[in-house]
């Protein structure tokens, strides 16, 4: 399995703390936030390479910070230098697939939001389905609902649709950036790009695939630090006690 690690953003709404820096090596604690997430992942050794894709302008921080690393790290170069040519998500995915020739299970990670519960979870729970997978948790607030990709389920943790910023939420189901795709579902992505998917958000190319074959949701056991403000990052850096065991 390999882990596409999303860090190609340019994180505005945090300068001018990551004008000049990546938000996902911002430190929250004792690790950065990248950190957190890959030494988590990797302590059930069913990833074999994490591809970080970067912009242009900070790919020699994420460079650094690989070599720093005893897991096979790869940084991927997106060629963009501002936020206005940003090339969104999907996109940036299909070139890293494309660029490295990839043919396997992709676990698919937005790389600047942190988690108190272990994501071994949703990897085990994704080899027992044996099918693309997403996680899922309850958001009462309507207004946050709007904000956020909005899931409808059916039966057995069947997802039936996904909505990205819905007008009218169909369900108080949201759906963080964090995605397991078969290997046969991630040969779909450059068709889901040309078919008109979304291509910005993570999470319009689930809408896609849930059109397209069978996808699964699982229940969060835990909490997600979303890390968009600088108060959401003061917050965090004051709250997060690092992974329960």
């Amino acid at each position: 399995m390999k882990c596409l690690i999303l860090a190609a953003g340019y994180a505005t709404r945090l300068y001018p703390l990551t004008e000049n820096f990546p938000k996902p090596l911002l430190k929250v604690g004792e690790k950065t936030i990248l950190d957190w997430l890959v030494d988590d992942i990797d302590t059930l050794k069913a990833v074999d390479e994490y591809i970080v894709i970067s912009n242009h302008r900070f790919v020699r921080f994420f460079e650094d910070w690989a070599k720093t690393k005893p897991q096979r790290i790869t940084v991927a170069d997106d060629g963009t230098e501002t936020n206005d040519t940003r090339l969104g998500a999907v996109i940036d995915m299909r070139f890293a697939i494309e660029e490295y020739a990839l043919d396997d299970d992709l676990l698919v990670i937005a790389g600047d939001n942190v988690l108190d519960f272990s994501l071994t979870a949703f990897l085990r729970y994704a080899q027992e389905k044996r099918a693309s997978c997403v996680m899922r948790y309850y958001e009462a607030d309507e207004n946050r609902l709007k904000k956020c990709g909005v899931a409808r389920l059916g039966e057995n943790d069947l997802l039936l649709s996904l909505e990205e910023k819905p007008a009218v939420p169909k369900s108080h189901w949201c759906t963080p950036p964090f995605y397991f795709y078969t290997r046969a579902d991630a040969k779909k992505i450059p068709l889901a790009v040309k078919d008109g998917c979304g291509t910005d958000a993570p999470g319009s190319l689930v809408a896609w695939m849930c059109k397209h074959g069978t996808v699964y949701s699982m229940e969060m056991p835990g909490k997600r630090y979303d890390i968009g403000s600088l108060q959401s990052y003061d917050e965090v850096q004051r709250t997060y006690r690092g992974i329960h065991s």
